[in-house]
């Protein structure tokens, strides 16, 4: 790979995870354009670490993202599942064959989506991800499986079990393993594996089985799980919430035991039985009931928090990142952002960060309550997209400073600065860049009024991965309620391939997980 990136493979499981995965490489996709006349040196942030280039037979370059995604039968509309790139499935066999090539119709650029596409669709008109997908994807990325379907009341893929089973089905594990060692092979310095995988669903069993997989396979590399859930929902439908609070405990214990982090990433404000309302970010006008909305917003969130270990300098890799949060068995952290960043005109940063006062600056993203009062023992905070005019104080010499973040010199001083003040022992990593975060259509215009009225094409962000007291409350509320069910009445669930045992097994790590985010001393908590 071009400069030596450390090169990260994108595993998508479920439905949601592909609403998200959409936004996401939209997002990875509008940053790789640049003007042709551009005289800045090359992005802060190297596609490299998550595109792979292939060739045409006709010799034409293509650069398609390093991905693995695996959905339900109904769930890709008009899209195929050997992506749009080919005209026929002779030449798709060829190319399947012959590894790195790929086939790419349009002029020889590296970019994803120089061929043409359908207009962007209108939000009304949106069913499923790929419905918004701009990008083109690799013939080896879509795995389908059959056996379940995405619409109707039959044969859905319901329960953490029912998932399990799928990868322990020749089948589809020979299909996963395939695509991950043609994916590997080619990678000169693999750093790991991001994986977004639907925490509410039978999917939750699929990412439970191929994060071991993973770490069986591919031990020392990171893995690195975000957890996703829709928005809020309601107490109408008995069975659906149980099994999804049952999906999210036995995910998140299975998940963890397997990978080097775990994120969960939810616009609802509890991952309980009792629904809460969704959060509120101050310039942001969303509706939590879709899942387009929902997806950009946790998308954008991902864009920023992944962002050390896509840097093209001094990236901090999977492995460290992970080292640095989940130290003492805290292997679930939760996820914060600020959309976008309220920075004003002829304000600058020590400005706006003295506003912000004592306050959480961020909203918390992983369905954990209330952030107020809670303890962080370690985080990583990425703050992207404002103006380096902007980064520090411009009084005039000799005028008073209003605090001592205005007598900073660079933006990564002010910044680190301001996190130590906010949290005074905590183990802090943060960076700062000037790239925005893309917004462009079929991103949901959702900033509100206050902020512009002009279309938005990029916003500056603030977003943090946090090990969090608040975990403590969370995880041992889910280990509660887990003990008041009756399992009984839910038989089904365990008709799916989980037995009573499994569930003793999950309360114990839940309610020992939760004790890890206990007090205690914020470095050796």
């Amino acid at each position: 790979m071009a400069g030596g990136a450390r090169e990260v493979l994108t595993l998508q499981l479920g439905h949601f995870a592909g609403f998200v995965g959409a936004h996401w490489w939209n997002q990875q996709d509008a940053a790789l354009y640049r003007p042709t006349d551009a005289k800045e040196p090359p992005g802060e942030l190297c596609p490299d670490v998550l595109y792979r280039t292939g060739r045409t037979l006709h010799g034409q370059e293509t650069y398609t993202p390093r991905l693995i995604l695996m959905d339900l039968k109904g769930s890709l509309s008009s899209l195929k599942q050997e992506g749009g790139l080919y005209r026929d499935k002779h030449l798709d066999a060829a190319i399947a064959w012959q590894g790195k090539l790929t086939t790419h119709k349009g002029p020889p650029l590296l970019t994803a989506a120089t061929t043409p596409k359908p207009l962007i669709p209108t939000e009304g008109s949106i069913r499923v991800w790929s419905d918004f997908l701009r990008v083109h994807l690799h013939p080896r990325s879509i795995c389908m499986i059959q056996k379940y379907n995405h619409d109707g009341e039959a044969g859905r893929l319901e329960a953490f079990g029912q998932g399990e089973s799928i990868l322990k089905e020749p089948r589809y594990l020979e299909e996963l393993e395939d695509r991950l060692h043609f994916y590997v092979e080619e990678c000169d310095y693999l750093q790991g594996f991001q994986i977004l995988c639907d925490l509410h669903n039978g999917f939750s069993g699929v990412g439970a089985k191929a994060t071991e997989l993973l770490k069986d396979e591919y031990s020392g590399r990171g893995i690195i799980t975000w957890g996703l859930l829709p928005g809020p929902y309601s107490l109408r439908e008995p069975q659906k919430d149980i099994y999804r609070l049952l999906n999210t405990a036995f995910g998140l214990v299975h998940l963890s035991a397997h990978s080097s982090l775990v994120c969960p990433l939810s616009l609802g404000g509890s991952l309980g039985l009792r629904p809460e309302p969704p959060v509120h970010f101050p310039h942001l006008r969303y509706d939590a009931t879709l899942p387009f909305h929902c997806s950009a917003i946790l998308a954008t969130a991902l864009d920023t928090v992944t962002v050390p270990y896509r840097l093209r300098s001094s990236p901090v890799s999977m492995v460290h990142l992970a080292d640095m949060l989940n130290f003492s068995g805290k292997k679930v952290v939760t996820a914060g952002a600020t959309i976008p960043f309220p920075l004003v005109p002829n304000q600058s940063l020590p400005d706006t960060l003295v506003q912000l006062g004592g306050a959480t600056p961020w909203t918390p993203l992983s369905a954990c309550g209330d952030p107020s009062g809670i303890r962080c023992f370690a985080q990583s905070v990425v703050l992207r997209g404002l103006d380096k005019a902007c980064h520090t104080s411009q009084l005039t010499p000799g005028t008073p400073l209003p605090s001592p973040l205005h007598a900073c010199t660079t933006g990564e001083e002010v910044l680190a600065q301001y996190l130590q003040q906010q949290q005074p022992s905590v183990r802090s990593s943060s960076h700062l860049l000037l790239t925005p975060c893309k917004v462009v259509p079929p991103y949901p215009y959702l900033f509100s009024s206050s902020l512009s009225q002009q279309a938005v094409e990029s916003i500056p962000v603030l977003g943090a991965l946090c090990s969090s007291s608040s975990l403590n409350k969370t995880l041992g509320d889910l280990a509660k309620e887990l003990t008041k069910l009756n399992l009984r009445r839910w038989a089904s669930f365990l008709d799916a391939g989980v037995e009573q045992d499994d569930l003793e097994e999950v309360l114990q790590e839940l309610c020992s997980l939760a004790q890890c985010y206990q007090g205690g001393d914020s470095l050796m908590g």
